[in-house]
């Protein structure tokens, strides 16, 4: 099963020759699922020839705001609702997340309340789940037909669904603790109150459910395909 990855933004300078780009964070995230990527840096305007060039698509994350005015957001959202009418599976992440639901009618604005950074236990009907967060924008009024699966009192649209063909996160399962430690020090100081970096930095060894996240995530790409 080919995975289409729409890379939407880069790891930091500092960082991407220890970490790799954020593609790569995700091919490390759902490997031993038996999927094949390819990576298409939207970003930078490389766009797929169309909704076929892959199975399913996952959208990345990135630093800048879906509601921002870049040359790549507009057709991004053009892609978004013709991967949707295609019924292909789609997976969004923080980015990802929100232009999915801009595109499909939702709201995507900075919060009023500020950041969330480092480990944070999302409400979920199988119980809390921890995944590290990074934003300050987020999904303040749905889409039709978005479902919310997670939300915290901070976030209350932070896991939706879409039917069964559409499944997005505002957290970050692809982010390691070491990485949110690195992401801090490098774009975070002079951006992210210090103390909310401070916080996260402390909880970097508390135990995190990426890998459960992983899990879902392939079991629902493989589902879209077999339906």
């Amino acid at each position: 099963m080919k995975i289409g990855i729409l890379q939407t933004g880069h790891a930091p300078d500092a960082l991407i020759a220890e970490t790799g780009d954020y593609d790569l964070f995700f091919e490390r995230l759902l490997g031993g699922h038996g999927f094949t990527f390819h990576n298409f840096p939207v970003v930078d305007g490389v766009f797929p020839p169309g909704v076929e060039a892959a199975d399913a698509w996952l959208i990345t994350g990135s630093r800048h705001g879906a509601y921002e005015d870049h040359d790549w957001i507009p057709p991004l959202d053009e892609l978004v609702r013709a991967i949707h009418a295609s019924g292909r599976p789609m997976v969004g992440i923080c980015f990802g997340h929100q232009i999915i639901a801009q595109a499909l009618g939702g709201k995507v604005e900075k919060f009023d309340g500020g950041w969330s950074v480092g480990r944070v236990e999302y409400d979920t009907p199988e119980g809390p789940l921890a995944v590290n967060a990074w934003h300050q924008d987020q999904v303040t009024e749905l889409p039709p037909g978005a479902r919310v699966l997670g939300a915290t009192p901070f976030c209350k649209n932070a896991i939706l669904a879409y039917g069964n063909r559409i499944l997005t996160y505002q957290p970050h399962p692809e982010f390691e603790a070491d990485f949110v430690v690195k992401l801090a020090e490098t774009r975070g100081r002079g951006v992210v109150p210090d103390t909310l970096l401070d916080a996260a930095i402390a909880e970097k060894d508390q135990p995190l459910d990426s890998g459960k996240v992983a899990n879902d995530i392939a079991a629902f790409f493989k589902a879209g395909q077999k339906a």
